[in-house]
Parts: C-alpha cells; sequence; structure tokens
C-alpha cells in the first residue's frame, strides 16, 4: 500500500474515499487521539479529506484541520497543535490525476515501516476499533498553520542583504514562500502563483525542462535566483542568476556543506540516499564532514537524521531536511535556506561552480520481476567483488567510481546508476553494471 512516498495512484482506481475511510478508521485505532488533517490543491482532496476525517472521527479521534497547505507546513503544525500524527492528502509531484496520502509524526518524519505496516494490516484485515454513538471524535478548524511555518523559517534564516527572487510554485500549495521571502525584504515575483490542482502553468515535477519559463524570466531580469517547488512544495528546486538550471546533486552539496559550517563543528555527518553523487562527499569532506548512505526515499534520510552527529539529510529529488527545524522535508525552508546563501556568500552560478561535476550515467531497463533480477545481480556481484552494499538494490564502489543496480519503487523497471571521476571510467562502471543486468534478466526468464 505504502510506497516510498506514501499512498498514491490515480484517483478513482487506486486512491478513492473508501481507502481513505479506510486509511481515517486505521490510524485512529493504533491509538492517535488527535490527528491534523490537510491537502493540496487538487480538487479530488476535498472529497479525500472528508473521508479521511469521518474515519479518524468514527474510531474516535479528534480532527484538527488545517485546510490547503504545503505538506511541510502541515506537518509541522503536528508538534504546534500538540497532536499525535498528521494526514496529508497529497499527490505531491505527480499528475493532476493522482492523488494520495501521507502519514507523519509529531517530529516531522513520516510514519516508519513499522508504523505504516500497522495501518496496512488494519486495513487489509477491516480492522477497526470503532467509536460508540457518544464516543465519536470532534473535528475544528486551525487557521494559522501557515502563519507559524513562515515565523519558524524567518527565524532560521539571518540575511546580510536582500535579494530578489522568483518563486515559481507550479500552482500549487506553497504560498507560504512568497510569503515568508516578502517579510524577510527580500524583492519577491512570482510564477504559476494561482492554486489550480489541474496544474496548467507546468507540470507539478520540476525539472530543468518544467522551468523553461522560470529559466527565462530570471535571465532576462535582475533577479539573483529563482526556486521552484512541485505540488505539495516538499521539493525545491532552483535556477541561478543566468537563469542555468542547478543540478540537483549539486543543490545537495551546497545545504551540505552550509549545514556543517552553520554547526561549526568536524566530524559531523550528513545522510543522502544510495544514488547521491561523489560530489556531495567531496562537498562536505572539504568541512571535516562525511555522508551516510540510506534508501531511497526521504522517510529513510529522515530516520538518519535521528542519529547523533547527523546535521542534515536530502535527496537528490529536490527534499532537504534541517532536523533542527524539522524532519519533513521543507522547500519553504530550503527555498530561504538558498536565498540566505546568495545574500551572504555570492552568487549561486559561482557557488555552484565551486562543486565537483562527475560524469554520471543512468538507464532504466522494463523487467517483469523486478526483484528477481535485482536478486540475481547481488548474487553475481557478492561473488566478484569483497564490499556489496545491498542497503537498497546493489551498490558496488570500484576503482573508477561507483554504480547502483536497483528496482524502481512505482514502476516495473529496474534502474542502473553509474558515476566515475572522468568519462572514460564511467563508461567502464556503467558497461559493467549493465552487462551484470542484463545477465540477470537472462538467468531469471530461463529461470535460473
Amino acid at each position: 500500500m505504502f510506497g516510498t512516498s506514501g499512498i498514491r495512484g490515480t484517483v478513482g482506481e487506486d486512491v478513492t474515499a473508501a481507502l481513505a475511510l479506510s486509511v481515517g478508521r486505521a490510524v485512529a485505532s493504533e491509538g492517535y487521539d488527535t490527528v491534523v488533517v490537510g491537502r493540496d490543491v487538487r480538487e479530488s482532496g476535498s472529497v479525500l479529506v472528508d473521508a479521511v476525517a469521518a474515519g479518524l472521527r468514527e474510531c474516535g479521534a479528534d480532527v484538527v484541520e488545517v485546510g490547503v497547505e504545503s505538506t511541510p507546513t502541515i506537518a509541522r503544525s503536528i508538534a504546534a497543535l500538540e497532536a499525535d500524527a498528521g494526514v496529508v492528502v497529497t499527490a505531491s509531484h505527480n499528475p493532476a490525476t493522482d492523488n494520495g496520502i501521507k502519514l507523519w509524526t509529531p517530529s516531522g518524519k513520516a510514519f516508519g515501516p513499522e508504523q505504516r505496516e500497522a495501518i496496512e494490516r488494519r486495513v487489509r484485515e477491516d480492522d477497526y476499533d470503532l467509536a460508540r454513538w457518544d464516543g465519536l471524535g470532534d473535528r475544528r478548524e486551525h487557521g494559522r498553520a501557515r502563519n507559524a511555518h513562515a515565523e519558524r523559517i524567518a527565524d532560521a534564516v539571518s540575511l546580510e542583504r536582500t535579494p530578489s527572487v522568483v518563486v515559481d510554485l507550479g500552482n500549487g500549495a506553497g504560498a507560504v514562500t512568497p510569503d515568508v521571502l516578502d517579510d524577510l525584504g527580500c524583492d519577491v515575483q512570482t510564477l504559476n502563483g494561482q492554486p489550480d490542482g489541474s496544474f496548467p502553468g507546468r507540470p507539478s515535477e520540476p525539472t530543468a525542462e518544467t522551468l523553461e519559463t522560470l529559466s527565462t524570466v530570471v535571465a532576462n531580469t535582475d533577479a539573483e535566483l529563482g526556486i521552484a517547488h512541485d505540488g505539495d512544495a516538499d521539493r525545491t528546486l532552483a535556477v541561478d542568476e543566468t537563469g542555468t538550471f542547478v543540478p540537483k546533486d549539486a543543490l545537495l552539496a551546497l545545504f551540505a556543506r552550509a549545514a556543517v559550517r552553520e554547526h561549526g563543528e568536524r566530524g559531523v555527518d550528513v545522510a543522502a540516499p544510495v544514488d547521491t553523487s561523489l560530489a556531495v562527499d567531496d562537498a562536505v569532506a572539504d568541512v571535516g564532514a562525511s555522508v551516510i548512505r540510506t534508501r531511497v526515499g526521504d522517510v529513510y534520510v529522515a530516520e538518519r537524521t535521528t542519529d547523533d552527529g547527523v546535521v542534515f539529510g536530502g535527496e537528490p529529488s529536490g527534499a532537504w531536511i534541517w532536523p533542527e527545524e524539522s524532519r519533513c522535508p521543507d522547500g519553504p525552508l530550503a527555498a530561504a535556506k538558498l536565498v540566505e546563501l546568495v545574500a551572504n556568500r555570492g552568487p549561486l552560478s559561482e557557488l555552484v561552480g565551486e562543486i565537483e561535476r562527475y560524469p554520471i550515467r543512468r538507464t532504466s531497463l522494463e523487467v517483469e520481476d523486478k526483484a528477481a533480477v535485482v536478486a540475481a545481480v547481488r548474487s553475481r556481484l557478492t561473488d566478484r567483488y569483497d564490499e556489496v552494499d545491498t542497503l537498497d538494490g546493489v551498490r558496488v564502489e570500484t576503482e573508477d567510481g561507483w554504480f547502483l543496480v536497483r528496482a524502481s519503487g512505482t514502476e516495473p523497471l529496474v534502474r542502473i546508476t553509474a558515476e566515475a571521476r572522468s568519462e572514460a571510467a564511467v563508461d567502464r562502471v556503467f558497461d559493467e553494471a549493465s552487462e551484470a543486468v542484463e545477465e540477470a534478466i537472462d538467468r531469471v526468464a530461463a529461470g535460473g
């Protein structure tokens, strides 16, 4: 039921009011007595919120509804409202046809594996603790979640000057970002600022291709950077003052290095998934830190930020976590942190230029049994190499670089990623990984 980022799927097929009702019942039955509920801008969200709230109340939980807000706004409000859990109805960066449900703890971290399994078991077995007629939960509204989030963000940054910024909201729920940047004194221009769950301005997922308008506006104005969110604003990506898209690994490296410097201690760590570039390792090594690898998925990154000495966590997808603030990926906070970097340390293009770039190769192969193929790859490579990391797929470090073979969390695909410090080396590493996967596909097809 739960992928790496909660429940997601097509509305009316995979995601229905009946499912939302069941999830609400299951959350309340697990003993979460007060639950914050909110949603992104998708029209289907109002139906799903009503269903979730009904399920929660039917099993005795009180519901605090915060309305249409960004995911980090809702996640942060759980602790502020002294609630026990949160439910966000969102499909994040997925297309308008989709919606989903993600569950959060008061720390801002998404539900972990054991919590998700408990919810899934109850839904699967139709096992709920329905309340008596006089024990139903209450439902009330809370209208200050966005203001509280903005205040926390403003307290977390300090600008030596106030840059001009263009913010592309992608018609999503991230309105807190231009609000807080304006309050900080920045000159803010907004693109696609009208909330609209059909995402008419651009696709919900921000990429180099979907941010062409943002790039053009920044390049042709005096703006010093452009910032973009996905539909629920848990992701932040950027373009520099020339309108050039900032590579995701470079942005991860910038945030990680800044967090280490801000912490002021050597020997600390940052958390990042197994598909993260060597550039991040190099960037934090320069300031005395190291990278701890996690499984792919913000919940796994967030989990590692609970370890002593971990001062930052991030995924190249655009999810950034400052654990001292919240363990939810916080796009608006990331926007303010990036503005702070530009304001206090110089042009974004120059900051990005300080980060080493290494050649990287990626591909995906469609397979019928992705789990079996990855298992066959693991078996072969374990025999060939002394150290094979199987935390999430199969990751092998070589003298030239590294490669990763892992099953997609949402599609019938096996993904291959390879990186090295030269073009010739990355070709060798990528070919080696591809050969291992192709042999594994043949073996699985032959029943071996």
